[in-house]
């Protein structure tokens, strides 16, 4: 059996240069015999070529051939090794160039080709150590920062502690700090002035329109306003509820009228719907809508009712959480009792019976709530005490009016208060006639003269 004859083509890509360089050349045969099958058993991919052909070749693969880069894996970035390792390609064309112009002795191109190889070897380093630098420079930079940041960090520290002092003595100078009290979690201290600053920025935006009854209602007036707002005073008591729910009833009766016109059968059902919106909100056990259709003697059904409490949320948007008078007087009251050993009751009754008698009145709409509490606690102290001035250094810091400001609420809350001794509304002074609000309404009401403002 031959074993050369199941020997197969050599399988690879022939191009032009290979078929030249394969085809046999005249006048020459190649070899035959064992000796030829022998070879290709050895090596099966490389064709047989004679010496001739397999000369030209290697001249002329002399003149394509390329710089090779060594190994260079394991070779740290030394001087030295890259000296061994760097044969730049540019430089052997530039050499064959060269040679085929003028022709240079072999000492010269060497020497011109390791000159060339020394220069690319000391932008290398040139370019190593401009890396070194910026790292160095960088590290002291980061060094200087770090020093600078814990510098500052000192002088802030030292800055805060200037201004806390300065703040201390000037708390104790001007005005009692009333948020120094930090062992009750009920009274919020930390964010009691960031609370108050939101509450004085909400009052501006939430606020019901002052003169809605000259542009809005056609049916409804002041008066029956009025009659509203007593007969709910008394509702209030009679299911004893909490001041907020009285407060929050009034805003939203007075925030939905600004918006929408209603007549004045329906009135009081808006009332006692705003009342029980106000006391699902701020009432712990909230009375039933059955409860405030029999206060009203069954005169609206229970889906009356909850279409009109429907009607109120969507057209609030279900915004009706704002700031009342109320809440903004106990803060002031706070503030107002700063210097007392105890707190007077007396005081906190008065303040609450004038400040529900603004609620009657729709010409107080005018007012923001915290100019009206203000108010308050401004007419309260001057009706217990014509002794000394009833506002001070606290009062002004916290309140952040001055006298001047509050002129024109005082002198209307006066006269109001002067009023209501003779007004048919007497469901708020019948309530504070009573012993256990110390009967604040029946005190006398002193003239208030223009030199306290």
């Amino acid at each position: 059996m031959r074993k050369g004859a199941n020997i197969e083509e050599p399988t690879f890509r022939v191009t032009r240069a290979r078929a030249a360089a394969c085809k046999p050349s005249v006048g020459s045969e190649a070899p035959k015999g064992q000796g030829q099958d022998r070879l290709l058993r050895k090596n099966p991919k490389r064709s047989v070529l004679d010496e001739k052909n397999n000369n030209t070749r290697v001249s002329s693969a002399q003149n394509k051939r390329r710089a090779v880069l060594k190994d260079v894996t394991n070779i740290c970035c030394d001087n030295n090794s890259y000296k061994n390792c760097i044969i730049p390609a540019k430089i052997t064309k530039k050499t064959t160039k060269i040679t085929k112009k003028n022709p240079i002795k072999p000492q010269q191109v060497s020497a011109q080709t390791q000159s060339t190889a020394v220069d690319h070897i000391d932008l290398d380093k040139s370019v190593i150590h401009q890396k070194g630098t910026h790292i160095a420079e960088r590290e002291n930079t980061n060094r200087i920062g770090k020093r600078v940041g814990s510098q500052l960090q000192s002088f802030s520290k030292k800055g805060r502690n200037n201004i806390n002092e300065k703040t201390i003595i000037a708390t104790k100078v001007d005005f009692t700090d009333i948020d120094s009290d930090e062992k009750d979690p009920l009274m919020c201290s930390m964010y009691a002035h960031e609370i108050y600053n939101n509450l004085r920025a909400s009052e501006l935006i939430h606020r019901p329109h002052s003169n809605f009854m000259e542009t809005m209602q056609r049916d409804v007036t002041q008066s029956m306003r009025g009659v509203l707002v007593d007969w709910l005073v008394e509702v209030s008591e009679e299911y004893k509820l909490v001041p907020d729910t009285l407060y929050l009833t009034v805003y939203l009766i007075d925030s939905f009228l600004s918006q929408q016109y209603i007549e004045r059968q329906k009135l009081q059902l808006l009332g006692i719907t705003c009342m029980l919106i106000a006391s699902k909100y701020e009432e712990m056990c909230a009375p039933s809508i059955e409860e405030f259709c029999f206060i009203t003697d069954n005169t609206y059904t229970k889906s009356e009712v909850v279409n009109m409490e429907g009607q109120v949320l969507n057209k609030l948007n279900f915004q009706f959480s704002a700031p009342t008078t109320k809440t903004f007087v106990r803060r002031f009251l706070r503030a107002a009792q700063a210097s007392n050993q105890s707190p007077s009751l007396e005081l906190e009754f008065l303040a609450n019976y004038l400040a529900e008698l603004t609620l009657i009145d729709y010409n107080f709409l005018v007012f923001v709530p915290s100019n009206v509490a203000a108010s308050v606690v401004f007419l309260a102290r001057w009706m217990l005490d014509q002794s000394r001035h009833p506002w001070n250094d606290t009062l002004e810091h916290y309140t952040s009016y001055k006298p001047s400001d509050l002129k024109n609420t005082v002198l209307a809350l006066h006269g109001l208060r002067s009023s209501d001794i003779s007004s048919p509304l007497n469901a708020i002074r019948s309530k504070y006639m009573q012993d256990k609000f110390k009967c604040v309404a029946s005190l006398p009401s002193p003239q208030v003269p223009e030199t306290l403002f």
